[in-house]
């Protein structure tokens, strides 16, 4: 039974519909309220505590997006995105937040190819706006 919601999933996803994002980051509070307003829109949400299991369920579960928090336990944001880069044929689309301020940091990330770079706190209605962009 377990395997009927992926199968739904992975019919209507051909269909341009339950697009699955996986979601990278290690603020619990932030994770669940992301999932909670991007499971309501109809996605499939799937979700990484750290940079090493982000990694490992972008490479095994082919979202069609990634959120990823830059600053993570084990792995950080940017080492998850560098791998992506070097490894995928087809580049995943790849929303990057964090609280950090410099733009350095967010330079690095637009030369990596990321599609948006968003800094927390920020409303959840930014982040619908861009990943419904990212995903129609």
């Amino acid at each position: 039974m377990s395997q009927e919601p992926t199968n739904e999933i992975s019919e209507e996803k051909g269909s341009g519909q339950a697009k699955r994002i996986l979601l990278v980051d290690d603020d619990y509070e932030i994770v669940e309220s992301m999932r909670v307003a991007l499971e309501a829109l109809g996605y499939g949400v799937l979700v990484a505590r750290d940079g090493n299991q982000g990694l490992a369920l972008a490479e095994r579960e082919d979202p069609d997006l990634l959120i990823l928090d830059m600053m993570m336990p084990k792995r950080s944001g940017f080492l998850v995105l560098e791998k992506l880069r070097r490894t995928r044929r087809v580049p995943v689309r790849i929303i990057m937040i964090t609280a950090n301020e410099g733009n350095r940091h967010k330079a690095y990330a637009e030369m990596l190819g990321v599609d948006d770079y968003i800094r927390k706190p920020f409303p959840m209605d930014r982040l619908l706006d861009s990943v419904n962009r990212l995903l129609s």
